[in-house]
């Protein structure tokens, strides 16, 4: 059965973020992860972690002001001595939390900036970011997003991320792949993920359309599933939806699906 991680900007969403680490642990989750954890104090999170047993498995870079739209500020080239100012803080916290891998958000395409100025930006700050989290024994993530969620989303294809990371030559750069952005990018789930997984180190799901929980869409999941265990996928899977209902109530799909 995959190792299922509970995503808590998204889920158990009517509690304070705070209660949702013990949510997580009373609803069998031994994961989580989540968007950022720069707006608390790194010691308060670690104390919940180990209060409830759980795994800290994720969190993305800094990733600029999320309240005014920005998602990701790798492509940007006047914002690079931003982007390592953040690596900075992010493995600060990672430390803290016991998290092995983060995940970094390469943005939206700004205009005016041309393609391969984009390209090089990015690849230059990934090899930066890759060595510094590779001499803390930290893992960089990088994921493709679909830009009907997010219109202008530089990365959107899986060849595309692994091609970007295939360009900055280091070996701790890995594809975080969302079988629910894919499913709307590009399709083909089973061959893609067969395809990349030696690169891909950490999975995302929601169903499609609605985003949420496994079992309220079109993707077979039971199939998917199934599929990762024949492949021999030992990474944790990343439970990114917005629940139909509430959380607990959408959590059959657990036992019913991830058999």
């Amino acid at each position: 059965m995959p190792r299922f991680a509970a995503n808590l900007t998204m889920l158990f969403n009517e509690l304070e973020f705070m209660d949702r680490f013990e949510a997580a642990a009373k609803a069998g989750f031994h994961g989580v992860e989540y968007l950022f954890p720069y707006a608390y104090p790194k010691e308060q999170l670690a104390e919940l972690l180990e209060q409830h047993e759980l795994v800290q498995v994720l969190h993305n870079l800094p990733a600029g002001d999320w309240a005014k739209g920005e998602r990701g500020i790798a492509i940007l080239p006047d914002r690079v001595g931003e982007f390592q100012e953040g690596v900075g803080k992010a493995i600060d916290y990672a430390k803290a939390l016991g998290c092995t891998q983060l995940n970094c958000l390469a943005g939206i395409r700004p205009a005016g900036v041309p393609d391969h100025k984009l390209q090089e930006t990015l690849v230059a700050n990934l090899r930066f970011a890759a060595g510094q989290l590779q001499a803390a024994g930290i893992r960089l993530l990088v994921e493709a997003i679909n830009t009907c969620d997010i219109p202008g989303f530089y990365l959107s294809g899986t060849q595309q991320t692994a091609d970007t990371i295939k360009a900055a030559g280091s070996e701790n750069i890995f594809l975080q792949y969302d079988i629910y952005h894919m499913q709307r990018m590009e399709g083909e789930l089973a061959a893609t993920l067969e395809k990349h997984l030696p690169r891909i180190a950490h999975i995302q799901l929601a169903d499609n359309p609605g985003r949420h929980e496994p079992g309220t869409g079109e993707i077979n999941y039971p199939f998917l599933f199934g599929h990762l265990d024949r492949l021999g996928y030992q990474g944790w899977i990343g439970c990114e939806y917005k629940p139909l209902t509430t959380t607990t109530e959408g959590l059959g799909w657990v036992t019913v699906l991830g058999k």
